[in-house]
């Protein structure tokens, strides 16, 4: 059997120089998902990853692949079937999760709202959701603002909306969405969390009072040049679009570029890879202006949340780290409390815990950096689903995954509310 598979594998190399994984066309592409049992098939993909394009959905990288971890993986067409013999031969356990990437890609767009101006329940690009900030600022001043807190490598600026009563000393809560480009759903929530604030205030008393009680700093994609190019470009695309010197390969993982870390565990130093952690912390523009702007209100901020997709976790620090932060237990019974009435309304079940030990490792990330800086309630949510549409959620569960989404999201700012230091 092994010399046979590796044969496989050799014939999958040699085929390598035909298709690449950017190609226009996702017609026939597969998602795969194994579970290597032990370290031999570990191994097994390890080589696979090394002489052809593969794209990890889950983990982001081949290197943090352990036995009896799912592993989630994208490869072109004309690999796709050498690819399951191998994984037949191997015996892999094994499943395809989406049989073609391009018939999932459209069935995203399954939304009735098919306008063209703003919805909450599709998919806005960016100039769409550009428009929407100002027009949200426009209709509600006495709750909403808009700022400029940078521009990005490609020269587009990067809003802010500052959502809350015009009370005097007000501690505030940061929310970001938008960091890795292809997460189409994250930046649908900071949207849904914006008019969910306007629109029921002063008729929901928890979001009446936290509203009257705290800001809300709320961005509503930060990797915009990445997000403009899942729409114009390569749906699949996930890291900032910045040139790096000395080779072809554009971009960095925008969460992989905070000084918390950096570049330890679970990034790479190549320009190439997915997970490539940039030139130096900080060293893209996006990441810098939202360090900057959180530095500068370090004493207001009191909580950071930062939407992703996909897998339904709710993790807290640390991810560059096995260590356990100093208040562990507080942060671990409100993750557990959040995910409870997260999960009150479509029973959607979350895992929650610490990034390394919940997921797998990861240094540069923004959760841990904010929690550094001392915002003591530092928290990640990785939204719908497990996997069956990964980062093609349909857009007909846009507003479910919010509105489960928001019942974690409130209940953790009461209790911030509840506990200001």
């Amino acid at each position: 059997m092994f010399k046979k598979m590796w044969a496989l594998l050799v014939l999958i190399g040699a085929a390598s120089v035909s298709a690449h994984l950017q190609d226009l066309s996702f017609d026939r592409q597969k998602v795969f998902r194994v579970i290597p049992q032990n370290d031999e098939q570990v191994e097994i993909l390890n080589f696979l990853a090394s002489i052809m394009e593969v794209d990890f959905w889950k983990p982001d990288s081949v290197t943090l692949i352990r036995p009896k971890m799912q592993v989630d993986f994208r490869v072109e067409a004309e690999k796709s079937f050498d690819v399951e013999d191998l994984l037949k031969e191997s015996g892999m356990e094994y499943k395809v999760l989406i049989d073609n990437l391009q018939a999932a890609m459209d069935a995203q767009f399954d939304s009735k709202a098919r306008a063209t101006s703003h919805s909450y329940e599709k998919y806005n690009n960016w100039d769409t959701i550009a428009a929407w900030t100002a027009d949200i600022a426009a209709q509600n001043p006495d709750l909403v603002s808009r700022s400029v807190i940078g521009k990005t490598y490609e020269g587009r600026s990067i809003y802010l909306l500052k959502i809350g009563k015009n009370n005097q000393n007000k501690k505030a809560i940061f929310i970001d969405c938008g960091f890795h480009a292809r997460e189409w759903i994250s930046p649908a929530f900071c949207q849904w969390f914006v008019k969910e604030a306007v629109d029921t205030y002063g008729k929901d008393t928890v979001m009446t009072t936290l509203l009257d009680k705290l800001d809300f700093y709320v961005l509503p994609v930060i990797n915009i040049d990445g997000y403009v190019y899942t729409w114009t470009n390569d749906r699949m695309w996930r890291k900032t679009r910045s040139k790096n010197a000395g080779t072809t390969c554009y971009g960095t993982d925008p969460n992989r570029n905070f000084d918390a870390g950096w570049c330890t565990l679970g990034a790479s130093k190549s320009p190439c890879a997915s997970t490539y952690c940039g030139s130096a912390p900080e060293s893209e523009k996006e990441t810098k202006a939202l360090a900057d702007f959180i530095r500068e209100h370090l004493s207001t901020i009191k909580a950071y949340l930062t939407i992703h997709s996909y897998s339904q976790l709710l993790l807290f620090p640390y991810s560059y780290t096995y260590d356990l932060p100093a208040n562990y237990q507080e942060l671990n019974s409100i993750a557990s409390a959040a995910s409870k009435k997260l999960a009150s309304l479509y029973n959607t079940k979350y895992t929650y815990g610490p990034g390394a030990t919940t997921i797998y490792p990861a240094a540069g990330g923004s959760d841990d950096w904010a929690y550094n800086q001392g915002i003591k309630y530092s928290f990640t949510f990785e939204l719908r689903d497990t996997g069956r549409y990964g980062f093609l959620l349909p857009e007909s569960q846009i507003k479910p995954t919010c509105e489960e989404t928001l019942l974690a999201v409130k209940y953790i700012a009461n209790y911030v509310l509840e506990h200001l230091y």
